[in-house]
């Protein structure tokens, strides 16, 4: 297979470039070795599966819901080979990012015992890797399964200091969303993405209102869904500049609740993307009931990235989240770039 180029003749040369490098590198570098070390953890068989080329119609080809992927099952691994594969999450999360995911996944044992069924399983999530982990050549992996896609791009220039890393899309789910027996009830995973966006929803004033709800029925789910491009036709709601100086407060707030899932230099460089197009062109849209445990949606639409939140299904007790970069989604933006500048390296 194209994709299995021997990534071991890498590890030497990340080790050199390991013993050099400023904490700021090392810390690029991270994903570059939990996903090198992934591999290598891997079976010969286990190995292939895990491995696709990067231009794979299946890198683009993401979803939410339960079924068969690429890739190799957590239920296919091992205790080390599980530990590493949670070491590549690490790599890229933060704390709480990793926190929720893995809530997420934990949460199919409680859906199977709600819906009596068996084939809920928190084993069967998905890591595929896409080329070859590396500093200089473009790269990409991703974690899927039901209520869950990680999707990250990476791409540099034979220097740690310019790995530039694509984080989107980024879906995350929860049903239950709030979760109604045993020992964790009442246990919300996505609670502050919605408690933050009631928040600024109630302080608004009937003005405020006016602009922002856009219609009094909630969609069904997320309007963009599974699409590889993420569009919508035109902003609605209310923009951060009707907004008063607590209530823009609120909406940045749910913006980094979605950005500070990542680690800490990632997100910032989210942020920063954000503030260069103009936290004065960001619009806040609500559909549906005003009050939680009814059908509610709404959206944080920028210049540049996209935020989708719906809670309709199972009695408003199911939660579809996204995060979208309206330019970078699956490192389109990274890539073109990369083969601008270095037209030798494309395939």
């Amino acid at each position: 297979m194209k994709a299995l180029i021997p990534y071991l003749a890498g590890c030497s040369f990340f080790v050199l470039l390991m013993s050099f490098s400023t904490q700021d590198e090392k810390d690029r570098l991270s994903i570059v070795k939990a996903a090198t070390e992934f591999l290598q953890s891997l079976s010969s068989q286990l190995r292939e599966d895990a491995v696709l080329p990067l231009d794979d119609d299946d890198r683009t080809d993401w979803n939410y819901l339960p079924g068969r992927r690429p890739g190799v099952r957590l239920k296919d691994m091992n205790q080390q080979q599980r530990d590493a594969a949670h070491n590549l999450l690490r790599s890229a999360l933060s704390a709480r990012g990793y926190e929720k995911t893995t809530e997420i996944i934990a949460l199919e044992d409680i859906l199977s015992e709600i819906e009596n069924n068996s084939s809920r399983d928190p084993e069967l999530y998905y890591f595929t890797v896409f080329g070859t982990p590396s500093v200089a050549q473009p790269w990409g992996w991703r974690v899927e399964g039901h209520h869950l896609s990680l999707n990250f791009t990476l791409e540099g220039d034979d220097s740690p200091s310019q790995l530039r890393i694509s984080t989107t899309p980024a879906f995350m789910g929860s049903n239950p969303a709030t979760i109604p027996s045993g020992s964790q009830r009442g246990h919300r995973i996505l609670a502050k993405e919605e408690d933050i966006a009631f928040e600024l929803l109630h302080s608004l004033t009937q003005e405020q209102r006016a602009q922002a709800i856009t219609a009094t029925s909630a969609p069904r789910d997320i309007i963009t869904g599974g699409g590889r491009k993420a569009s919508l036709e035109k902003f609605e709601g209310i923009k951060y500049a009707a907004l008063n100086s607590q209530q823009q407060n609120l909406l940045t707030r749910l913006v980094d609740e979605y950005i500070n899932n990542m680690r800490d230099d990632i997100a910032l460089k989210q942020r920063e993307k954000i503030e260069r197009s103009g936290l004065e062109n960001i619009y806040f849209a609500w559909a549906g009931y005003t009050q939680p445990n009814m059908p509610h949606y709404y959206r944080v639409h920028g210049p540049t990235f996209l935020i989708e939140l719906d809670n309709t299904q199972n009695n408003a007790n199911h939660i579809h989240s996204v995060w979208r970069d309206l330019e970078d989604d699956f490192g389109e933006d990274l890539l073109r770039r990369h083969y601008e500048q270095s037209p030798h390296h494309k395939q």
